[in-house]
């Protein structure tokens, strides 16, 4: 085959720059400039000349966005720096406490505000270098992510490559980073779920659950054809936000090509943050993608590390949630499901009515005292509430029904019929049965799942399969399969086992505090599991404390304490550990008792320190028995300012509050 010519040469990328063009404007401004067919003939003209010159395709062409077989799986990638979630405001008085203490943190009035949409999707970070597109990854725990960047590239109105001289425009380096939202707009959302209708296929329950199948489906064909869209909300550069200002930022990405929210404002006070909730509370049906509120953030993006952090959330951000929208239809049935604790919950089967863009059929009624309180029979007429992530849940009873039936819970458990019991001064019924298939079923998910042993295609599917084939009696014998067994089950062949296999033998090597969060006891989550292990430093010396010794634990009071010992009291469940430890999961851990040299001192951290990250100070600290806060008060004992200093320091100047530095903090450390 002859080598192209520099005529054909320079056709290619001009019919190149011309997609790209149409692309942006039809993808990402909404304002397409030629017809359909006159872009397909354009799209046409290029893969007609690739074809003929191979050696002039590109990974960022145009004709690139899909192609190839499906993938065998996702790879692992951790984050340049933590994917956040936000804490949520659900009414004016909550946003307004935000907004009053982050004023204090910062010491400052007349602070300006972004307000964005809270779009309802799946959020993603894109890398770009030299500026082409290197890498999509989903957000997945916070901290690593999945690799979906074949996924990612259809997407039109994600950029594949930037040119030098937009780069150059945009004031972009080499290498960013572009954070945001992967949707499914509605009306791709209703075109998807009539064309599985017509299929005989399963309809997805709404627009967010249908993009985040779509990103990480293994097929990228597949994802093509479900018509996600990607608004970008923040620009990185070496994992920090790259500018001075938020709004900045925005413009910036804008500038660069991506698809930015133009329904956005920066707000100069709280009034006008909440003009823009309501504006588009009201206008909210109007719009052709799912919110589920509005996301308000300082727009001063020197501030972020001095307002710093609650638990995992930003202080510098905050989201306001919509009120959950509503229906009204009837109760048609009563039924009861088994979770991994044995809780046995009260289930609302409801004639299926449509609330926000969603077919409810399915409401949670929490337990008896719920049913009692609300007064609900079978065949009475309900108010059915739903709002984002959470269960759709019956609020209240509009109308008795004509021939009403009340609810008994059950004596016996309906999924194995083991005694159902309810403890003094509990709310809920429970299944005593340890051997109960629907626990071993949650217990295997739970077990599995990602913040937990992270067994990665271990879900719904396969775990059904194998507790009801009997492969699986309990979570130790995850450890026994092999791929003989794996090989027996539907839709399982040789790659797929072998995945499974391979995650099962990397899960050995995660922590002790993960293996105790996997056991699934009572009130132990992943922050008491962690405590626990500190503390204990090993599953054996936890399996002994008594609970005086269990409550020395922070976090650890009565209640937990008795939950521990009540589970480490069952003889089934100690063998349960033992046989872990067979499998070769790690049972011991770095014991760790906090030192008491800063006991009962309390330390703000303010601006930069020379040789430790704010997160480095804050546990050396906590480890000297001291405690962080993140405002300063005349309970403050210590300020430890390094560079650029801010409002904190000013305040303790104001208070009096001994101020220190770097040097300082290490002498008072030892």
């Amino acid at each position: 085959m002859a080598a192209a010519s520099k005529a054909v040469t320079r056709d290619v990328e001009r019919l190149r720059d011309q997609i790209r063009y149409h692309e942006h404007r039809y993808y990402v401004l909404d304002d397409p400039e030629v017809s359909d067919a006159e872009f397909d003939r354009l799209m046409n003209e290029l893969k007609r000349l690739e074809a003929a010159h191979p050696e002039l395709v590109t990974p960022d062409s145009p004709t690139r966005r899909v192609g190839g077989k499906p993938r065998e799986g996702f790879t692992k990638v951790r984050h340049s720096s933590p994917m956040l979630s936000l804490d949520n405001a659900y009414n004016e008085d909550e946003l307004r406490a935000w907004e009053k203490r982050v004023r204090e943190l910062a010491g400052r009035d007349g602070l300006e505000y972004v307000c964005e949409l809270k779009l309802d999707g799946m959020s993603l970070a894109l890398t770009y270098e030299n500026g082409a597109l290197l890498r999509g990854v989903t957000r997945g725990d916070g901290s690593i992510g999945e690799e979906v960047t074949a996924n990612v590239r259809t997407v039109r109105s994600v950029p594949l490559s930037l040119s030098a001289a937009t780069l150059k425009k945009a004031r972009l380096p080499e290498k960013f980073e572009v954070r945001g939202e992967i949707i499914m707009p509605i009306k791709a959302f209703e075109r998807m779920n009539e064309d599985r209708e017509r299929q005989n296929l399963s309809k997805f329950a709404n627009p967010r659950n249908a993009a985040a199948g779509a990103v990480r489906v293994l097929d990228p064909n597949i994802t093509a054809l479900r018509r996600l869209d990607f608004y970008a909300y923040f620009l990185l550069v070496n994992g920090r936000v790259a500018g001075q200002e938020h709004w900045e930022d925005l413009e910036q990405l804008a500038a660069a090509g991506f698809k930015v929210n133009p329904r956005r404002r920066l707000a100069k006070n709280f009034d006008e943050i909440l003009e823009f909730i309501r504006e588009w509370e009201a206008k909210r049906e109007s719009l052709p993608y799912e919110i589920d509120g509005i996301v308000v953030k300082v727009n001063r993006v020197a501030l972020w590390p001095e307002l710093g952090f609650t638990g995992k959330a930003p202080r510098w951000a905050i989201a306001y949630k919509y009120a959950a929208r509503s229906g009204m239809t009837t109760v048609e049935d009563i039924r009861v499901q088994v979770g991994r604790t044995g809780k046995l919950t009260p289930v609302a089967w409801l004639a299926p009515v449509p609330i926000g863009g969603t077919t409810v059929s399915r409401a949670t009624l929490h337990n008896m005292d719920e049913i009692e309180r609300l007064g609900v029979e079978i065949g009475d007429r309900v108010v059915v509430e739903r709002g984002g992530d959470v269960i759709p849940k019956v609020v209240r009873v509009e109308s008795k029904g004509r021939s009403r039936r009340r609810f008994e819970m059950p004596s016996r458990c309906p999924e194995c019929g083991g005694h159902v019991v309810r403890v003094e001064g509990e709310s809920d019924h429970r299944c005593v049965n340890a051997n109960c298939p629907a626990k071993l079923r949650e217990s295997i998910l739970h077990f599995a799942s990602r913040g937990v042993m992270n067994i990665e295609g271990m879900g719904d599917a396969l775990v059904n399969q194998l507790a009801e084939r009997g492969l699986v009696k309990n979570v130790a014998d995850i450890y026994r399969l092999d791929k003989a067994k794996l090989l027996t089950l539907e839709r399982m062949g040789e790659k797929s086992a072998q995945n499974v296999l391979d995650e099962i033998e990397a899960s050995k090597k995660l922590p002790l505090d993960r293996v105790i969060y996997g056991l699934g006891i009572r009130f132990v989550g992943e922050r008491t599991a962690e405590l626990l292990a500190e503390h204990f430093g090993s599953i054996k010396a936890l399996m002994e404390a008594k609970q005086e010794e269990l409550e020395e634990v922070p976090e650890v009071g009565p209640r937990v304490s008795a939950a521990i010992r009540e589970f480490f009291g069952e003889a089934r469940n100690v063998k349960l550990v033992e046989a872990l430890q067979e499998a070769g999961l790690r049972m011991r851990g770095e014991k760790k008792q906090r030192g008491t040299k800063l006991a009962g001192k309390t330390f703000v951290l303010t601006g930069t320190l020379e040789r430790h990250t704010r997160d480095e100070a804050r546990k050396l600290i906590e480890d000297a028995g001291g405690k962080v806060s993140g405002s300063v008060s005349k309970k403050t004992d210590y300020v430890i300012a390094g560079s650029e200093a801010g409002s904190k320091l000013d305040k303790a100047r104001e208070l009096g509050v001994a101020v220190i530095g770097e040097k300082e903090m290490e002498e008072m450390l030892g």
